[in-house]
């Protein structure tokens, strides 16, 4: 079996935001819907206090609130397939908003426009963004006025599958989530947690990394190494 996690490690965090400049590239989120945010809070006691940073993107729950809820109003937005990778079809999307208010982590954003924070940015396209609509990976055939959150870089790992290379996810550029790929201190791994012999299995174990909020059951799939206890 294969199911893709990612550790992020606080400790190693700088809050430099790399990640979330790499996601903006990659997927071209908007202001009203970002894909991945960096949370940052104050720990130890005045006057030793000092910030940490914990980046936040999707959980890619085995258990999805988001996913529940959806199905439950028979809108069936929202799957998970057999790698853990949970998504939103933009097309059967009602922008009802049940999963924003579903999810306690605050990860699904209603993008209520495709409208740039900046001019320049819808004048100054990516390469990506020149291909045109219909060619695009459907997690980036983006709409308005419906709900969109991180695929973990659905569209990269897909073509690692399609290319028989899924043993390269986590280890090449191209098949692996651009958030991981940038991080500077290398805070952040991803790969298959059932892959014994993978880092982000052994990195897991070895830094006794913790899933956050798992009161709620929803067994995210992202681990995190804490600075300051838990979150």
């Amino acid at each position: 079996m294969t199911r893709y996690v990612r550790l992020i490690d606080t400790e190693r965090c700088m809050g430099c935001r790399a990640c979330v400049a790499a996601c903006y590239t990659e997927n071209y989120f908007t202001p009203d819907a970002p894909w991945n945010v960096v949370v940052e809070h104050e720990i130890g006691t005045y006057p030793n206090t000092q910030l940490a940073f914990i980046p936040v993107n999707c959980m890619h729950c085995e258990d999805p609130p988001c996913m529940t809820v959806c199905d439950e109003i028979g809108v069936h937005a929202i799957t998970k397939n057999e790698f853990g990778v949970v998504l939103i079809d933009y097309d059967k999307c009602i922008g009802c908003k049940y999963c924003v208010a579903a999810c306690p982590y605050g990860v699904p954003q209603y993008n209520e426009s495709l409208k740039q924070l900046y001019p320049e940015a819808e004048a100054a396209t990516t390469p990506y963004e020149q291909v045109d609509y219909a060619d695009r990976h459907p997690t980036h055939q983006k709409k308005a006025k419906v709900v969109e959150k991180c695929t973990m870089c659905w569209h990269k790992l897909e073509a690692a599958m399609e290319a028989g290379k899924a043993d390269r996810i986590g280890k090449d550029p191209e098949y692996t989530p651009s958030c991981d790929l940038v991080c500077p201190v290398q805070a952040r791994i991803f790969g298959d947690i059932d892959d014994p012999n993978s880092e982000v299995a052994k990195q897991i174990g070895a830094k006794k990394a913790a899933q956050i909020k798992k009161e709620y059951g929803t067994r995210p799939q992202v681990y995190y190494v804490l600075e300051g206890g838990d979150f």
